[in-house]
């Protein structure tokens, strides 16, 4: 006898909504509830099937392809788990999910990625874009021909993609902002560290924090911006030049990878806890580091959801001509300290 939502809502203590949300990432559902409906439906054994019975009437199969850069970044990998599950729940019902992970970020390398992908069948796509005109172009070009386009964790809102699932960037930079701002001296010197210059989530999570910053605490003197391009070795590397010139360091905001690389510079230099530092994402080292006190809050934007719903958004939207609610599907952030991790 099958599984069925009302039986896991009931295990849940739940609503039956709040399990079909739960399970397709379809509305705001807090992650220890979720967590708890996943775990039921997976002892229980539960799978989806009601799509994918009217998909083997109908004998249509969708087949979706996913591009996931930087993939060798912690934050990625947990995106890249979202749609691993993602694709092996979409199996169950009929769609088949080819997931492509490239290194690093590179235009070049995403435009015949998508190619590839169009050329295999594709009928929809979720992708991290490299901000280039040249993708933007390419995306689109593929809603032209009917391949709906959704981005996710960094956005192209200039293209014509169908949305973005992901985390509201400016008001990311901005919630720093105000953490920092209470964190360190009225007069305080605050070193921002980002990951690529490119990406469009990197910038505007830069760009927000400095203007806040400005706007509320005139008196912080924001250092020059500098890139580590994702990897811990050139961010403990530029953190241990920056302790050196600037002594008096209060503050660091990393508004992407390298978190691990500026807290091993603090803990060489016998500051761990001394110096406010500021971070993105939940991931292993990262909470490791946050209950060490190196890293003094974390400001996570829900990965896995990032990796998992925008396959879902395109099934619905292929099989049942449903759109999404929003153009923007932001994922919320959420502040994480040692104390609630």
């Amino acid at each position: 006898m099958s599984v069925t939502l009302k039986q896991i809502a009931e295990l849940a203590g739940v609503s039956r909504g709040t399990v079909d949300r739960a399970l397709h990432n379809r509305g705001r559902v807090s992650d220890e509830v979720a967590q708890r409906v996943r775990q039921i439906a997976d002892e229980l054994g539960y799978h989806p099937n009601e799509v994918g019975q009217a998909l083997a009437k109908t004998r249509r199969q969708i087949k979706l392809g996913m591009i996931i850069q930087s993939a060798e970044t912690p934050t990625m990998h947990i995106i890249a788990m979202g749609a691993a599950r993602a694709a092996h729940d979409l199996h169950n019902m009929g769609v088949e999910v080819i997931i492509r992970e490239l290194q690093s970020v590179d235009a070049e390398q995403e435009l015949r990625c998508m190619q590839e992908l169009v050329n295999e069948g594709i009928q929809g796509l979720a992708m991290t874009p490299a901000n280039d005109p040249a993708v933007c172009r390419k995306i689109d070009d593929l809603v032209g021909r009917g391949i709906p386009v959704v981005t996710l964790n960094t956005d192209m809102p200039q293209s014509k993609r169908m949305c973005f699932v992901g985390e509201n960037s400016e008001l990311a930079g901005k919630t720093a902002a105000g953490l920092m701002a209470m964190m360190v001296p009225e007069k305080a010197e605050i070193f921002i560290l980002t990951g690529h210059l490119s990406n469009a989530t990197h910038k505007m999570r830069c760009t927000s924090f400095s203007e806040e910053m400005r706007r509320i605490a005139p008196g912080i003197q924001l250092l020059p911006l500098q890139s580590c391009f994702d990897r811990d070795d050139y961010a403990l590397e530029l953190t241990q030049h920056v302790l050196q010139e600037y002594p008096d360091l209060k503050g660091i905001y990393v508004a992407a990878n390298g978190q691990h690389g500026v807290c091993e510079a603090l803990r060489q230099a016998g500051l761990s806890g001394k110096i406010r530092v500021l971070a993105y994402d939940i991931t292993p080292q990262n909470n490791e580091d946050l209950r060490r006190d190196t890293i003094s809050m974390l400001l996570d934007q829900r990965a896995h959801e990032q990796g998992y719903r925008p396959l879902y958004i395109l099934r619905d939207y292929l099989f049942a001509g449903r759109s999404p609610e929003d153009a923007l599907c932001y994922t919320g952030i959420i502040l994480k300290t040692k104390y609630n991790l």
